[in-house]
């Protein structure tokens, strides 16, 4: 529920309920949005370790010579 400013709502215990359930949506976003951030992290380590594994091996600069 909504309320226009000016308006008085006419339950507090309704307003406790919005106010409780704002912020289990916002914590959940933030829990979401800080799940992704880390595994986006956790795959860019595996590409970077990776491409650093490939530039000791000389695999990467192979590539290359072949273009």
């Amino acid at each position: 529920m909504v309320f226009v400013p000016g308006e008085k709502p006419g339950n507090e215990q309704e307003v406790r309920l919005q106010n409780a359930s704002k912020q289990i949506v916002q914590a959940a976003i933030l829990q979401a949005v800080q799940q992704v951030s880390q595994e986006n992290q956790q795959k860019e380590k595996k590409i970077n370790s990776s491409v650093s594994l490939q530039l000791e091996r000389g695999e990467l600069t192979k590539k290359h010579e072949k273009k």
